[in-house]
């Protein structure tokens, strides 16, 4: 469901789970897998990515109304993972391999890189199609992250980016073919890994502190 492997002085961390939803077993056990990364001794990024085509389709709407006496510690646990990669004590790339929506754009957003498929999958925040407004948290994650202009067509018309459009806008840095994703995102990866590990939570504190409070909070 979820592969950790160390390639030199990268983590990559793999969500394969489907659609890779967000459930509350899939929330735990990335955290596990971030907790191993943060562990680590010596240089180190973080590259996670999916399989086949999706990255993640978000929040597990099915698990959700199964358990709806959880929600909010349900919506606190992805908040909370939203948070994590936002302050995380390393550099990290999103190699978005297909289909980042909801929830799972969020998180894609959270890296300090997002590398993604130039021929398919979308980026898309679709809550204006669902009838599912964002929450104050999950909007501060795109507007921490983003663009205005790309935060607003985003939100407000539920557009669905490919990779060459999510790089015009700004959501994601590069596109790549299918089989060159993850190699880049490695590669990216690697160059970063020899950062100064207090320095690099400094500067995420500083400029992504308020947004990882209210992360917490929520």
């Amino acid at each position: 469901m979820i592969d950790l492997e160390r390639d030199g002085d990268v983590w990559v961390l793999r969500m394969r789970a489907g659609e890779n939803r967000f459930s509350m077993d899939v929330l735990d056990r990335l955290n596990s897998a971030l907790d191993h990364v943060e562990a680590a001794d010596g240089p180190r990024a973080l590259v996670t990515t999916g399989d086949d085509k999706f990255y993640s389709n978000g929040l597990d709407l099915d698990w959700l109304a199964s358990a709806p006496d959880r929600a909010g510690e349900y919506l606190a646990a992805v908040y909370g993972l939203l948070g994590r990669m936002l302050g995380f004590p390393a550099l990290t790339v999103a190699a978005v391999n297909g289909h980042a929506f909801g929830a799972g754009a969020l998180l894609a957003a959270a890296h300090d890189v997002a590398v993604m498929r130039e021929d398919r999958g979308y980026w898309c925040m679709p809550e204006a199609d669902l009838g599912l407004p964002l929450s104050a948290q999950f909007l501060s994650v795109l507007t921490a992250k983003l663009p205005a202009r790309a935060v607003q067509q985003a939100v407000m018309t539920g557009r669905r980016f490919g990779g060459p459009e999510a790089v015009a806008a700004g959501i994601v840095h590069e596109s790549a073919a299918a089989d060159q994703v993850l190699p880049t995102a490695v590669t990216i990866a690697a160059g970063l890994a020899a950062k100064d590990r207090r320095t690099v939570s400094e500067h995420k504190r500083l400029l992504y502190g308020e947004v990882i409070a209210g992360l917490s909070d929520g």
